[in-house]
């Protein structure tokens, strides 16, 4: 490990921090978990068990964590393959290894400048904002324990990236192939996101960068009939979310005639409780129910092209800020970079 000394013109960065939502690994993390979820909000203890329930199906283990390992673990290698000798990280939200966990062992190891990498391609308060917010306070917790401050670049969009949309197509393609090939053709790609208030959506990028997603990768398989619907949805059932929900709209759809079904979630980088209860059990049943044909597409998880994407993007990163290092900017007597 580097020990900060880094010149300016090479960006100065000593590691990368893949920051995701975290995930409990067994029954016994399953309610400190959810009550590290809904700190703040208020709902129903009855909705808490319920969503409980959700992970004791389970076994209380979310496979989020160790897919966010093999990620970043990748993105390790392939950086180094590259000449870019940068040890990678991993901080969670909400379980362990929680953020400022992670940012006290990065500053205990000599790391000042990483690169932060959030995962989540499409961009609202929930995704992207409020984990800027739990970094800004693990580094507060930092300083307020005395250690140095470690400064975090993100990585700039990905909605878009080639890499990321050939992963979802790839994934969506071997979905459908599990289809019946009599039914193959005439498959809808009905592409799921975890729903938003409308209040949050109508004030970010959210629902403009996901239809841009699900448009490139239709587009990419060459194909026409396709939907964007929602699921997860939470908080009270009287403020407006983000909708259709998947499993009304597959009702609707299969009333108006719809064959058959590729279920893709593009809003998401990795398998986790919430889709595989929302589509392998949830909407998996409400299919057998209406006799719809189903398929559901993997998320990018560690597929070698999402890995490459990945590692793609920390690059871009590291190479913008060597060629361009960060103006600081004077507040009171210190002095912050961007």
């Amino acid at each position: 490990m580097r020990d900060g000394s880094d010149s300016p013109s090479s960006g100065g960065f000593q590691a990368v921090l893949v920051i995701s939502f975290g995930g409990p690994q067994g029954l016994a993390d399953i309610r400190p978990f959810l009550e590290n979820v809904i700190r703040g909000r208020r709902l129903p203890p009855q909705r808490v068990e319920e969503v409980a329930r959700h992970y004791e199906l389970f076994n209380g283990v979310s496979p989020i964590t160790e897919i966010t390992r093999r990620q970043a673990e990748g993105v390790r290698a392939r950086l180094q393959a590259r000449g870019i000798g940068l040890p990678t990280y991993v901080g969670m939200r909400h379980w362990h290894p929680f953020l400022a966990d992670t940012l006290r062992a990065m500053s205990q190891a000599g790391v000042r400048r990483a690169i932060g990498f959030i995962a989540a391609a499409h961009h609202c308060y929930s995704s992207c904002g409020q984990y800027k917010e739990n970094v800004a306070e693990a580094k507060r917790t930092l300083r307020e324990r005395g250690l140095p401050d470690v400064e975090i670049a993100y990585v700039e969009s990905w909605y878009d990236h080639p890499g990321f949309i050939g992963t979802l197509a790839r994934h969506a393609e071997a979905a459908l192939l599990a289809l019946d090939a009599s039914i193959r053709d005439r498959a809808r790609m009905v592409f799921t996101a975890h729903s938003i208030p409308r209040s949050m959506a109508d004030c970010c990028r959210y629902e403009r960068q996901l239809g841009e997603t699900a448009r490139l990768v239709t587009r990419a398989l060459d194909r026409r009939d396709y939907a964007l619907v929602y699921q997860s949805r939470s908080g009270r059932p009287e403020d407006p979310w983000l909708e259709p929900d998947v499993c009304e709209y597959l009702r609707a759809e299969r009333a108006r005639g719809l064959e058959a079904v590729v279920l893709a979630p593009i809003g998401f980088i990795c398998e986790h409780i919430e889709v595989l209860y929302d589509l392998d059990v949830r909407a998996a049943e409400v299919c057998r129910e209406l006799r719809l044909p189903m398929a559901r597409a993997q998320t990018p998880n560690d597929d070698p092209l999402f890995i490459e994407t990945m590692a793609d993007l920390v690059r871009d990163t590291y190479e913008r800020y060597r060629r361009f290092p960060p103006l600081p900017i004077v507040l009171g007597q210190s002095i912050i970079s961007r």
